[in-house]
């Protein structure tokens, strides 16, 4: 259940709007929706009334290889080619392996940088670099994009501007987290199932089956007992401003807008099939449907991608679903018109290695790995860098991770000499370069 009142408070508050007000809950790091809400309050007159880009981030945890997906090495030797055979692509001379075929056949809609050094190896740590695009430092955790984007966008039509699908971001190093910008910046987490048939968003949705008009008279009584008890509350200033967010609360809890945007039963089935009847695919439409009503950052998490062990037969799995939504996702938004306006990056931990272990796995390599850019302006078809015949090493020029970060606040408006002020410490938003032929 989602406590409304997560602070203890004095006197008969706590019994009677406890009694009131419990919701619907989140637990762990996500963002509860009292704190959430908190944000609206604060963002203010401060945000530009402009056409923002927003962005959908496909993050797929454990570390995807790029030597089975969208990097082959078909000439060498079997230990590094591995059992996955090359095929062509949109783009002429380009190659992808044939476990994915969409991406093979819409590879002149995205961009491919297969220069990526990602500096670590390490699970945790590697979410939060990734996700940040800063080294670890054990003084300071950096925010994530998402959180950075909520900070400077705000809220836009009652929808939280950062959402997160799925659990799959290790937090061991606080890594997709708003760091030092504060909790309130923190994703609103969905770690529900789109593709089940009871999907709901506990946090939205009423429980033990009550129905709107009941919260509503929830809201009204609580109203009838403020004016009641207002001479007797010792801290009007700070109760009426919890009150602000409690208001705001219902307001998104019944917010026709936003139920909508959480309604995959309003999808046509025939665009629930293209995406695929799968965890991934349908989060990839929900983060579509999202970013139409509102929300500026969606975050899509998918795990078990740490193939140390039956590498090939554990990709036969889990490369399906992402070939089919990603590309499904690309698709719809251009046919929408919300391409050019929305950026999609898909990340992974790092790349793995050239040569195939004992257990038919391949382990860590922090030396290469990739990165899929969309939308947004980025040129379309684009293969950024190569590596080596053993795909181990960048051939040239390599980018990092400040460059990844770089990329995205460019392309999301967001201006590379941005400071936040925490305390009295002036913190640099990046220090990378946006990767030039993306831009």
């Amino acid at each position: 259940m989602l406590d409304l009142f997560p602070q203890p408070m004095a006197d008969c508050e706590t019994s009677r709007r406890r009694f009131l007000l419990q919701v619907g809950g989140l637990s762990g790091l996500g963002l509860s929706l009292p704190a959430l809400l908190q944000q609206h309050a604060a963002s203010g007159a401060e945000l530009a009334a402009r056409q923002d880009v927003n962005c959908i981030l496909v993050w797929t945890r454990g570390g995807t290889s790029h030597h089975d997906t969208l990097d082959p090495k078909p000439a060498a030797r079997a230990e590094i080619r591995g059992e996955f055979k090359a095929i062509d692509t949109a783009l002429p001379g380009v190659q992808f392996t044939d476990m994915v075929p969409h991406f093979a056949r819409y590879a002149d809609k995205f961009s491919v940088v297969r220069n990526l050094n990602s500096i670590n190896g390490a699970h945790g740590t590697a979410d939060a670099i990734m996700m940040s695009g800063w080294q670890m430092n054990p003084t300071v955790t950096y925010p994530c994009y998402g959180s950075v984007i909520a900070r400077q966008r705000g809220y836009c039509d009652n929808m939280p501007p950062f959402v997160q699908l799925g659990n799959e971001v290790d937090r061991k190093f606080f890594g997709g987290t708003a760091g030092y910008l504060g909790i309130a910046h923190n994703p609103f987490e969905i770690h529900s199932d789109p593709n089940e048939s009871a999907f709901s968003v506990r946090d939205l949705t009423p429980p033990g089956g009550m129905n709107l008009a009941r919260v509503e008279l929830r809201r009204e009584a609580l109203r009838t007992i403020d004016r009641f008890q207002r001479d007797l509350d010792r801290r009007p200033e700070i109760l009426g401003a919890l009150d602000g967010y409690y208001e705001s609360a219902f307001d998104m809890v019944t917010s026709p807008a936003t139920q909508r945007a959480f309604d995959l039963q309003r999808e046509a089935d025939s665009v629930r099939d293209a995406y695929g009847r799968t965890q991934f695919g349908q989060s990839c439409l929900l983060a579509r449907r999202l970013i139409e009503a509102g929300t500026r950052f969606v975050t899509v998490s998918d795990g078990d991608w740490d193939t140390h062990r039956d590498n090939f037969t554990r990709l036969r799995d889990l490369l399906p679903p992402v070939d089919q939504g990603f590309t499904a996702l690309l698709v719809d938004l251009k046919q929408r018109g919300l391409l050019e306006n929305t950026l999609v990056v898909w990340l992974t931990d790092f790349g793995r290695t050239p040569t195939i272990n004992p257990a038919a796995g391949r382990d860590h390599w922090a030396s290469a790995g990739l990165a899929v850019f969309a939308g947004a302006d980025t040129p379309a078809g684009t293969v950024v860098g190569q590596t080596d015949a053993t795909g181990g090493h960048s051939v040239g020029k390599e980018y990092y991770p400040r460059d990844i970060a770089a990329t995205i606040y460019h392309k999301l408006g967001i201006p590379l000499h941005t400071t936040h002020v925490i305390g009295n410490r002036p913190m640099r938003l990046c220090e990378g370069t946006p990767i030039e032929e993306l831009i």
